[in-house]
């Protein structure tokens, strides 16, 4: 038979005198994380190596401090890195349709804005002065006279001439006529058409003449004009020039460095000079408008303006930037549009950066689940990595839904290392089905939820509870109080040598226990207090695991705690709320008779079992046929069934509590209703290890303390699930006092002399097993139905009727 657990087996001791103090208030408080050396390693390659490609993929559930340690790391290792550059767009004069990118050290485009801002403001003050002066008003009357006086000149030889051959030059407003003259006044048309036609035949004959000599004078005129107007131009330009040289010289001085933007202030000068009229002229009225519109009065002068994007004037080290948003625009910039009359404009001043700007030159960290939620995002992001430039477009444009005219900004070079932080199965999809993802993402850091319980460990353990309640002013945990936790790392682990890792987790129970002893007025949190937090926590989840009890209570739900029947096991599954997990047992009973069916799944015909289940089911057979049918037919059909269940079945951990079954009612021996049964099994009869036995044993327990202990009950589990068991305190006391009991088994065999207090036998040397056992009993009941079946020969296969 086999031996019950004691009671050391059940759960941990914590010794005290491991952590030298009395409370985490003397412990030094932990630089770093633990339990994650794979994944520190991971990190401190892929942030130290440079090639393209080596971007990071953090996988881990949330509450391992993934992200924590990420921030960490990326925080200490950009102290020691050079600040990036800074970025600033401005106007292409060439096409403002194509703005510029010009790169500057860090803190120098913030300088450079601010000095383009005063220049333009001390141009606009110092043109309109310059031009308005009296020097400047006597260089262009001096130009204007000059002009002036060629044009009188060629009209006053042009009148001489005409006079002489006796005609006059009158202007109009249709420009000079050409009229004879008689005794030295004009003639009107009366009395020329009194003249004869000899003598009209030729005034009209030196009229034409004299008409084109006027064309020749009109044509001399119009260039002295143009003349005139390339004077004034030259003048202006020189003027203007002279006045705002030494501004443009002192910017391409300090700037001299920088070919770029020594070009650019070149280009900003040749604008001015071609412009100079928005900076002479006298402002117009603004029309009388029922809104502010402050962009009408600056609108001429914003193309001076520069746009800085990335200003690194206050960076220390290389940037970190936690996009928790990754939309298109979050992530490549945008471009703004305001309405002006009802019209949306744009220009290279609305251009406004994103993540990957800020970003550039160091690390940019992204949840990837939100990530893929923006699948334009994660393209562009793509693209982006294996192109080394950001390109700043319309979201739309990206996918081609927009024709219209646009900005084309410069795209920026790209130099970052980007860490993905996401679920492990996420990598693993992306990895097999999205090939630029191997491509780009080569390190993996991989955050396991478990941590090795040694010494060491533990010591940090403590240490990291000291450095959270100082982070957030908590009260210090007495020895108690870290004992408690440490026990719940263990229970959250599900294993006696390992801690979870799940820090989240942990905190809230040290933030709830905190509250507790606040409302106490302790000084410390003790284990009562963590105690309590766990207790509540589960109260707060557990009234569906209430409910489900009450009806076992009032025996809705079928359940025996105590008594004897053939073909029923109490089996134990687990139900999860989300939240909050539970065990519970269910009643599985088998049906026997004759036929060829084998076993039969009622969950699976009836689409409420799932395929592990099934598997597991099928595993069943495959014992049976190995240990029984080796001289004779499986000649069976056995329906399975868990009683009262509604819902979908899954998983092998209930395929002994099934095989139990089957041996009862084949061999017409009752188990004991007072033990229940967990445990998957293989083909040799081997019981093998399930998840979730500590609230599986918990659940059954509940049930027996509402029905009334009788000093029998128990479970029995795999014994390669003992080293699993983190059990409550309550349980641990019942099996102290012989409340309660806990069988671990290895094989099919020795669970079932536990459920029936029957020998299992063995098969000895002649092939046939010990009489009066269990597998005697039902290798016999097998023999005779398969002898039975003999006469129904129609459910023989291969045999007609």
């Amino acid at each position: 038979m086999v031996d019950e657990l004691s009671v050391e087996k059940l759960s941990l001791k914590f010794d005290p005198t491991m952590l030298n103090c009395e409370t985490t208030a003397d412990l030094k408080p932990l630089e770093g994380i633990i339990g994650q050396e794979r994944a520190v390693r991971a990190l401190k390659f892929g942030l130290n190596i440079k090639e393209q490609g080596f971007n990071i993929y953090v996988a881990g559930v949330p509450g391992t401090g993934r992200t924590s340690a990420v921030k960490d790391f990326l925080e200490e290792i950009a102290k020691t890195e050079q600040v990036p550059s800074d970025w600033c767009y401005v106007n292409n004069f060439r096409n403002s349709y194509e703005p510029k990118a010009i790169r500057f050290p860090p803190g120098t485009a913030k300088e450079f804005q601010k000095d383009m801002k005063e220049f333009i403001t001390e141009v606009r003050r110092a043109l309109p002065k310059a031009f308005a002066s009296e020097d400047y008003a006597i260089k262009r009357e001096e130009t204007v006279k000059v002009i002036e006086k060629e044009k009188m000149e060629i009209f006053a030889e042009l009148n001489r001439e005409a006079e002489e051959q006796g005609f006059f030059l009158q202007s109009t407003s249709r420009g000079l006529l050409i009229i004879p003259m008689s005794k030295g006044k004009p003639m009107s048309n009366e009395e020329i058409m009194a003249l004869s036609p000899q003598i009209r035949e030729e005034i009209q004959k030196r009229r034409d003449g004299l008409r084109a000599e006027l064309r020749s004078a009109t044509i001399q005129a119009r260039n002295l004009d143009k003349k005139g107007n390339d004077e004034l131009k030259k003048l202006n330009h020189e003027v203007a020039l002279y006045t705002i040289g030494h501004l443009v010289s002192d910017e391409i001085e300090k700037y001299n460095d920088f070919p770029e933007v020594t070009t650019y202030i070149k280009e900003v000068q040749d604008d001015i000079l071609n412009n100079l009229i928005a900076f002479i002229s006298e402002p117009k009225a603004s029309p009388q408008l029922p809104f502010p519109v402050p962009w009408l009065k600056e609108a001429s002068f914003r193309k001076y303006e520069v746009n800085v994007i990335v200003d690194n004037s206050d960076t220390r080290g290389g940037p970190v930037v936690m996009e928790l948003n990754p939309k298109y625009p979050n992530l490549f910039g945008r471009i703004e549009k305001e309405a002006q009359f009802g019209v949306l404009n744009t220009d290279f001043t609305m251009i406004r950066e994103g993540s990957l700007h800020k970003a550039n030159g160091g690390y940019l960290v992204l949840p990837v689940e939100d990530l893929l939620r923006n699948i334009i995002s994660y393209e562009s992001l793509k693209r982006a990595l294996m192109n080394k430039c950001i390109h700043i477009e319309e979201a739309g444009e990206r996918l081609g839904f927009i024709t219209t005219k646009g900005l084309r900004p410069d795209p920026i070079p790209l130099k970052v290392k980007v860490i993905l932080i996401g679920d492990p199965s996420l990598y693993q999809k992306l990895y097999a089905l999205d090939r630029d993802f191997k491509e780009l993402f080569k390190v993996k850091a991989d955050f396991d939820t478990t941590m090795n319980r040694t010494e060491k460990n533990i010591r940090k353990y403590a240490a990291f509870v000291c450095t959270f309640c100082r982070k957030e002013k908590l009260k210090h945990l007495d020895v108690s109080g870290v004992g408690k936790v440490l026990e719940y790392g263990s229970r959250l682990a599900a294993d006696q040598k390992k801690l979870t890792t799940r820090f989240a987790v942990i905190a809230d129970i040290i933030r709830e226990a905190n509250f507790y002893a606040t409302q106490e007025n302790a000084d410390y949190v003790s284990a009562n207090h963590v105690k309590k937090a766990i207790e509540e926590k589960i109260y707060r989840s557990n009234l569906i695991q209430e409910k489900i009890r009450e009806m076992m209570e009032r025996e809705v739900i079928l359940i025996d705690t105590e008594g004897e029947a053939v073909g029923q096991v109490n089996g134990l599954s687990v139900m999860s709320l989300g939240d909050f997990s539970f065990g519970s047992p269910s009643r599985v009973t088998v049906s026997i008779g004759l036929g060829r069916e084998g076993i039969v799944d009622i969950q699976r015909e009836a689409k409420l079992g799932g395929p592990i289940h099934t598997k597991g089911v099928m595993i069943l057979n495959g014992y049976l046929t190995e240990k029984y049918a080796q001289d004779k037919p499986l000649s069976l059909s056995a329906r399975l069934v868990f009683e009262q269940s509604y819902g979908m079945v899954d998983g092998d951990s209930a395929s002994s509590t099934e095989l139990y079954a089957i041996l009862s009612a084949l061999s017409g021996v009752p188990i004991k209703q007072n033990i229940a049964v967990t445990g998957s099994v293989n083909q040799k009869g081997e019981v093998q290890a399930i998840g979730g036995v500590n609230e599986k044993i918990e659940g059954f327990f509940e049930v027996c303390k509402t029905k009334g202990f009788t000093g029998k009950q128990g479970v029995l589990i795999p014994y390669s699930n003992v080293k699993n068991l983190i059990l409550k305190e309550e349980v641990v006391n019942a099996v102290e006092t012989g409340k309660f009991h806990i069988y671990p088994v290895k094989t099919i065999d020795q669970g079932i002399e536990v459920l029936t207090g029957e020998k299992a036998g063995t098969r000895q040397t002649d092939g046939i097993f010990q009489e009066r056992t269990i597998n005697a009993l039902v290798d016999k009941q097998l023999r005779v139905m398969a002898e039975k079946l003999e006469e129904f020969p129609e459910f023989i296969v291969g045999k007609r009727k």
